[in-house]
C-alpha cells in the first residue's frame, strides 16, 4: 500500500514539475498569463511558473520570410497584371503581438496584400517594370506603418513577378522588335555617313596628288592577280593611256 502511495505522489510530482518547469530559447521570448491577467515577459533560459495558475504563450524573435499571395490589380493605365511578393518581418516587442492581435502573423500577410494591391493600382505599368525598387519600398513603409501598434518590424518588401496579359506580352515584343530595328538602322546610317565622309577626304587627296591614283591602280591590280580567275576585266585610267596614245598619232602623222 505505501509503494502505490510513494507512486502516486511521484506521478503527482512529475506532472507538476511539467507543467511549472518551460524551456524558453534564446529567439524566443514567454509572455506569462497569471488567472488570465498578462504579467510580463520571461526567458530565454529556465523559467518557472506555478501550475494550473499560470500559462505561457512563446513569441518566435526571429525574421520570418512569407510569400504574398498573387493578386490581381489594375494600373493607372488600365492594365490588367498578377502581382506577388515576399515580406520580411520579425518581432520586436512581444508583449504587443501577444496582447494586440490575435495572429501578427496572418495579419501581416493580409495588410501586405492590400498594400500591394493598392500601390500596384497607384503605379503606371512602366513604373511597375521599371522602378521597382521604388515600389517595394512604398509597400515596406506602408505595410510597417501599419504593424508597428502589433510590435511588428517589417524589413524589407519585394515585388517577385509580374504577370501581364498575353495581348500586352505581345506589344511589347513588337515595341521592343520594332526599337532595335529603328536603332540598327540608324546605326548603319550614321556608318554610311562616316564611309561617305572618309571617301570624300580620299577623293580630294587623290585629285590634289595625279600620282596617288597610278599608285592605288597599281595596288589595285596587284590585289586582282592574286584572285584565281581565268578572265579579269578592269579598266584603264586616260592618264595612263594618254601618253602611249599620242605616240602613237604622232608616229602615224610622220608616215
Amino acid at each position: 500500500m505505501n509503494w502505490f502511495v510513494y507512486f502516486i505522489i511521484a506521478v503527482v510530482v512529475i506532472i507538476l514539475l511539467s507543467a511549472a518547469i518551460k524551456i524558453v530559447r534564446e529567439y524566443e521570448r514567454g509572455g506569462v498569463f497569471r488567472l488570465g491577467r498578462f504579467v510580463g515577459l520571461r526567458g530565454p533560459g529556465l523559467v518557472l511558473i506555478i501550475p494550473f495558475v499560470e500559462n505561457m504563450r512563446k513569441i518566435d524573435l526571429r525574421v520570418i520570410t512569407m510569400d504574398v499571395p498573387q493578386q490581381e490589380c489594375i494600373t493607372v493605365d488600365n492594365v490588367t497584371v498578377r502581382v506577388d511578393a515576399v515580406i520580411y518581418f520579425r518581432v520586436v516587442d512581444a508583449a504587443d503581438a501577444i496582447l494586440k492581435v490575435l495572429d501578427y502573423i496572418k495579419a501581416t500577410s493580409l495588410l501586405a496584400a492590400t498594400t500591394l494591391r493598392n500601390v500596384v493600382g497607384q503605379s503606371t505599368l512602366d513604373e511597375l517594370l521599371g522602378q521597382r525598387d521604388r515600389l517595394n519600398e512604398k509597400i515596406q513603409g506602408v505595410v510597417d506603418v501599419g504593424t508597428n501598434p502589433w510590435g511588428i518590424k517589417v524589413s524589407m518588401v519585394e515585388v517577385k513577378d509580374v504577370q501581364l496579359p498575353q495581348t500586352m506580352q505581345r506589344a511589347m515584343a513588337a515595341q521592343a522588335e520594332a526599337e532595335r530595328e529603328r536603332r540598327a538602322k540608324v546605326v548603319h546610317a550614321e556608318g554610311e555617313a562616316q564611309a561617305a565622309e572618309k571617301l570624300a577626304q580620299a577623293a580630294k587627296v587623290i585629285s590634289s596628288q595625279p600620282s596617288a591614283l597610278q599608285l592605288r591602280y597599281l595596288q589595285t591590280l596587284s590585289g586582282i592577280s592574286s584572285e584565281r580567275s581565268n578572265v579579269i576585266i578592269f579598266p584603264l585610267p586616260m592618264d595612263l593611256v594618254a601618253p602611249l596614245l599620242g605616240k602613237m598619232s604622232g608616229s602615224e602623222k610622220s608616215k
